[in-house]
């Protein structure tokens, strides 16, 4: 039983740390595409992407916790938790072989 549990919050766990990263990328995406349209100067994209890269390396020095990982999760949108399943399946697996 505390194997499962302890299965269950690595897996939580790593959903959380994905979330972050499927969300910076998806940010990065929306300014370039801000850029494209000319709505923001190249440079304006520069500085976003770059306070994007500190916020997020913020956020991934907080302590994780199961609860802020589920709220995380919850703003999730379908194609994300997808993502976020299929990276958590790549990591079950990598770790699996080398065990």
């Amino acid at each position: 039983m505390m194997s499962n549990f302890n299965e269950d919050l690595k897996k939580v766990l790593l959903a959380g740390i994905g979330a972050v990263a499927v969300t910076a990328e998806k940010s990065k995406e929306v300014v370039e595409q801000l850029v494209k349209k000319g709505e923001l100067t190249v440079e304006q994209g520069k500085v976003l992407n770059e306070e994007l890269k500190h916020n997020v390396a913020e956020k991934l020095r907080e302590p994780l916790t199961v609860d802020k990982i589920s709220k995380d999760l919850e703003k999730v949108n379908d194609e994300e938790l997808e993502i976020l399943k299929a990276k958590i399946e790549e990591l079950q697996n990598a770790k699996r072989d080398t065990e």
